[in-house]
């Protein structure tokens, strides 16, 4: 969850280190409007290398295929 402080370097390595693990993770964006949320998953997106799966209200679901172990089988 993201909230007010917004993507602290903190939050990012845990982005990061969630990416790096399960490969497809979800995270909450608590922003005061709409365009300020965009604002703040497209940072997420550019600073984690992360994909931009799904996005419902507050909801992102991000993608990052870990090379070394992938987890998630793509045809």
């Amino acid at each position: 969850m993201i909230g007010n402080h917004g993507a602290t370097p903190a939050v990012l390595h845990e982005i990061i280190q969630a990416l790096d693990y399960h490969e497809l993770i979800k995270i909450r964006v608590t922003a005061a409007d709409r365009e300020s949320r965009d604002q703040l998953i497209t940072e997420i997106c550019a600073t984690t290398g992360a994909a931009l799966i799904q996005r419902v209200g507050h909801i992102a679901t991000l993608f990052r295929r870990n090379h070394e172990a992938p987890r998630i089988a793509l045809p």
